[in-house]
């Protein structure tokens, strides 16, 4: 039998429903339902463990990748997440608005019709100068809202070398 026990922070709450974990703190609450049949989900004396009756390389690879994910929620709900994003340009300024669920990529090497990315979840994204800050407590949703608008401004047929222009991730974090 593999395991992997997680501890569980005193200002966060847990809950175990079968596959569907709920984890609450002071920025929110998270939940998430794994589907792996093989692995089971249980609380004991204020740790998480996950485990598997299998030794199986997959199985441990399963386990391990649940307890990331939960490790992931936990951190979320306490810290949160934070992406900081810059607009890069040589010649054409870039205006970048946000508005409802997108985020509007304007004058972006000249062109006319604004580029969009689309913001994922409950995710907040601010405008500060040339520096964009995607915030949230889902490191998925925020990550995957960096990437779209990070690939928003993704050009291609040109040297890439020559052409930087683009809106580029400087640094992740809590």
């Amino acid at each position: 039998m593999y395991s992997v026990e997680l501890k569980i922070p005193e200002d966060v709450k847990v809950e175990i429903e079968g596959k569907k974990v709920k984890v609450s703190g002071k920025n929110g609450k998270l939940e998430r339902t794994f589907a792996e049949k093989e692995i089971k989900i249980e609380l004991s004396e204020g740790k998480i463990v996950i485990s598997s009756e299998s030794e199986r390389r997959k199985f441990k690879a399963l386990v391990g990748t649940i307890a990331a994910h939960v490790k992931n929620m936990i951190e979320g709900v306490t810290k949160g997440f934070t992406y900081r994003l810059r607009v890069v340009y040589s010649h054409f300024p870039i205006t970048v608005k946000v508005e409802g669920d997108k985020v509007l990529i304007q004058n972006f090497l000249g062109e006319r019709a604004p580029r969009v990315a689309k913001i994922v979840g409950n995710t907040q994204v601010k405008v500060e100068g040339s520096d964009l800050i995607v915030t949230g407590i889902n490191v998925e949703e925020v990550g995957q809202t960096a990437a779209n608008i990070e690939q928003a401004c993704r050009i291609v047929g040109y040297d890439r070398r020559k052409f930087m222009d683009g809106i580029y991730i400087v640094s992740k974090g809590e």
